[in-house]
């Protein structure tokens, strides 16, 4: 994985949201929250809107609408401008006084196309066109109650959440899991009998529920891009029955058969099914730090992948419930100093430098005993060093965001 490449195509595509929201009231869905959270920090958010005043809400019917003081308005969102996602931005806008209103969507255009049942050959001849855009932004003039008022729908690939050198993680997609052998009965029951599936082996794309298919033709959109963004033509290889599919939309999805004709480069892509490897995957051994912090520690309130420390016992105050929503709560992600991204990295290192350095000095048997002891005090001392940095490093605005999303816990 191109660490630059990962980490730039974040934040590339936040600096084209940042580049929109001065003085607005910016919406989030708890998705985009989290890769704003790992990729640039909430702090750049609230630079660049460039107010006083905390603009930042979470995307939900129920979210709080804008004044008359508050003429503009900023949804991020993570998914298809469809169904109840419309709908909300419909009541949010209604009860508003907005007179700009930007949607801000990760989802590609020719995704919305797929979702609006337009065919193939149909979509082909709209390119470089974005019709679905378009009408909705006519929607958009219309709940804002006239039509000579702005409004602009675009799309940016907000996929990942870069967590380390060389993890990205896709917070939006964090419920797609891999097929089992028990849902071949599922998919069975809407089959005819001659057209009956024997095992996941037989699975195709065809067999698949429409939600299931647009959900991967999401995520088939986003990694299109970054494939873009690094300038690489992918070979797909694929491990597992979702995996194969998958692939294999990568393969076809027409953007990016276009997007294939340029790119200077090339890169293998290897798609798994984790549930080959159950053990594996969900196994805690509790052998590194970071995996004792994320086994122990609560989750962080509307994230799949950061946890809340408690911040109590470092202040003077007594460690009570009630005390428990007073100060920040610490976090993993700590954009400022790049801390968090290298932590793993660090904790990598350190683990093959330990082991390597045992193997290749040789101890008299006398001082074996007290010299792992020490080896292994001081490990220790340098992990909670760590841990207590990552701690004390949280940013006061941290907190904003947290308090946006705390809805979501």
């Amino acid at each position: 994985m191109n660490t630059t490449g990962v980490l730039s195509f974040t934040q590339q595509a936040w600096e084209q949201v940042l580049a929109k929201v001065k003085r607005a009231v910016v919406y989030l869905d708890a998705a985009c929250a989290e890769s704003l959270h790992w990729g640039c920090g909430s702090s750049r958010l609230l630079e660049a809107v460039g107010s006083p005043a905390c603009y930042l809400r979470e995307f939900e019917p129920a979210a709080v609408g804008g004044g008359a003081e508050q003429p503009k308005a900023v949804f991020v969102l993570s998914s298809l401008l469809k169904g109840r996602i419309v709908e909300t931005l419909r009541d949010i806008i209604c009860r508003s006084h907005f007179q700009y209103c930007v949607v801000v969507t990760a989802v590609n255009h020719a995704v919305h196309l797929t979702a609006n049942h337009v065919p193939a050959a149909a979509a082909a001849e709209l390119e470089g066109q974005q019709p679905v855009f378009e009408q909705l932004e006519e929607k958009l003039c219309e709940w804002m109650g006239n039509m000579n008022y702005t409004a602009e729908v675009l799309h940016i690939p907000l996929l990942l959440a870069p967590v380390a050198p060389h993890l990205a993680l896709t917070p939006a997609f964090a419920s797609l899991f891999p097929l089992l052998p028990q849902d071949v009965h599922v998919l069975n029951s809407a089959r005819p009998d001659r057209r009956r599936l024997g095992s996941l082996a037989e699975v195709d794309a065809a067999a698949l529920t429409p939600e299931l298919l647009l959900q991967i033709r999401c995520l088939v959109s986003g990694l299109s891009a970054l494939c873009e963004h690094l300038g690489v033509r992918e070979e797909c290889f694929a491990v597992g029955s979702l995996s194969r599919i998958i692939a294999a939309d990568l393969a076809n999805f027409a953007p990016a058969k276009n997007r294939r004709k340029t790119a200077s480069g090339r890169a293998s892509v290897v798609f798994v099914d984790r549930t080959l490897d159950l053990t594996g995957a969900v196994g805690h051994h509790g052998d590194n730090l970071v995996e004792k912090i994320l086994a122990v520690l609560p989750q962080l309130p509307g994230h799949t992948n950061d946890v809340m420390v408690n911040m109590v016992e470092l202040t003077a105050l007594q460690a009570e419930e009630e005390s428990q929503n007073v100060v920040v709560p610490g976090c993993l992600a700590q954009s400022n100093n790049y801390l968090s991204y290298f932590f793993l990295h660090q904790q990598f290192l350190w683990e093959q430098k330990y082991i390597s350095r045992e193997k290749s000095i040789m101890i008299p048997a006398s001082e074996v005993s007290s010299h792992c002891g020490l080896c292994r005090s001081v490990r220790a001392l340098w992990k909670w060093w760590c841990f207590i940095q990552l701690c004390i490093d949280t940013r006061e605005t941290e907190f904003q965001l947290f308090s946006v999303l705390s809805h979501s816990a």
